[in-house]
C-alpha cells in the first residue's frame, strides 16, 4: 500500500465560537481546531471562547512537541496573553531574543504585543495549557496582526549577556501570587492590564461568592472541583453546573455568583476583557 503525501496547507483563521447570553461550554463539547504545517508544528486547541472581546482555548502538544513558527503561521500577536500550564511543563521561548523560560504545572506565564514566541513540551506527559488573549482575533489581533510585522528568518534559544534587555516571558508560580478575599472569595491577580485580567479564584465547600458584574466579557474555566453558577442577564436567568475542564462565558455587564456545593474547593481561572466598543 502506497502512502499519499500530505497536502500544503495555506494559513485559516480559526474557528470563533461567540456567545451573547450566559453560556456553558462544556469539555465534550468545546470546538476542536487543528492549527500549523511541518514547519511550525501542528497543534491541537479546544477553542472555549471567541468573541468580540476576548479568546480562550487550552492548547495540547503530545510529549516532545513543540510549536514554532512559519510564513503561513507566524507566533507574533497584537494582544496580552496569560498562558496557566494544565498539565506537563511547558519551555516557553523568545526566538527573537533568546530568552527562555520553564513553566511547570500550575504556573503562568504573561506577554504583551510583539512577542514572539516558541512552546515546548519538556518530559514524558502531554503539555496542556490554558489560554487567555486580547483584543481577540476577531480584531484582527493575531493572523491578520502577524502578517504586518518582519519576518523572524532565525530563531535563537540563548540570550546573549551583552545584549541585556528586559525580560519579555514573565513568569508567576504560586509563591508569587498576592492572596486576597475578594467578593467573598480568595483570589488573586495573574495579570491585569488594559486589554486584559486574569486572576485565580477558590471557592471552599459551602462557599458562595458575592453577586458582581463586570464591564467586559468573562471566561471562566473550572480548574478542579464542580461549582455551580447562577448568572442574570437582561430578563432572564441562567443556571449551570460546571465541573473540572468545564468553562462558562459570561457576555458583559452580566450579573453573576458563584456557589460550591460540593466536599472540595473548586479552583477556578477568570478571564475578563472589556469590550471592543468600550
Amino acid at each position: 500500500m502506497s502512502g499519499t503525501e500530505a497536502p500544503r496547507r495555506s494559513y485559516s483563521p480559526s474557528p470563533r465560537p461567540s456567545y451573547t447570553v450566559p453560556t456553558a461550554i462544556t469539555r465534550a463539547g468545546v470546538t476542536r481546531h487543528l492549527w500549523g504545517d511541518e514547519e511550525s508544528g501542528v497543534v491541537a486547541d479546544l477553542i472555549y471562547a471567541s468573541t468580540e472581546a476576548i479568546h480562550a482555548l487550552v492548547f495540547i502538544l503530545p510529549p516532545g512537541g513543540a510549536f514554532r513558527h512559519s510564513e503561513e503561521y507566524r507566533t507574533v500577536f497584537g494582544a496580552d496573553e496569560v498562558l496557566h500550564v494544565l498539565s506537563g511543563t511547558m519551555e516557553i521561548a523568545n526566538p527573537e531574543t533568546g530568552e527562555v523560560q520553564l513553566v511547570p504545572r500550575g504556573g503562568s506565564v504573561f506577554f504583551g504585543p510583539d512577542t514572539w514566541h516558541h512552546a515546548f513540551a519538556r518530559g514524558e506527559e502531554p503539555l496542556r495549557v490554558l489560554e487567555f488573549l486580547a483584543p481577540p482575533p476577531a480584531s484582527g489581533s493575531t493572523g491578520a496582526y502577524a502578517r504586518t510585522r518582519p519576518y523572524l528568518e532565525h530563531s535563537v534559544y540563548t540570550r546573549d549577556p551583552d545584549r541585556g534587555g528586559e525580560d519579555t516571558l514573565h513568569v508567576l508560580r504560586d509563591a508569587d501570587l498576592a492572596w486576597r478575599r475578594d467578593r467573598g472569595v480568595l483570589s488573586a491577580i495573574l495579570a491585569e492590564t488594559p486589554r486584559l485580567s486574569v486572576s485565580t479564584m477558590e471557592i471552599r465547600p459551602g462557599e458562595a461568592s458575592e453577586w458582581q458584574n463586570h464591564g467586559g466579557d468573562e471566561l471562566l474555566y473550572v480548574l478542579d472541583g464542580r461549582l455551580w453558577l447562577r448568572a442574570q442577564h437582561e430578563d432572564a436567568t441562567y443556571v449551570f453546573e460546571l465541573d473540572a475542564e468545564d468553562a462558562c462565558l459570561l457576555p458583559a455587564g452580566s450579573d453573576h455568583e458563584y456557589r460550591n456545593y460540593g466536599a472540595v474547593t473548586a479552583r477556578t481561572l477568570v478571564g475578563i476583557a472589556p469590550n471592543a466598543s468600550a
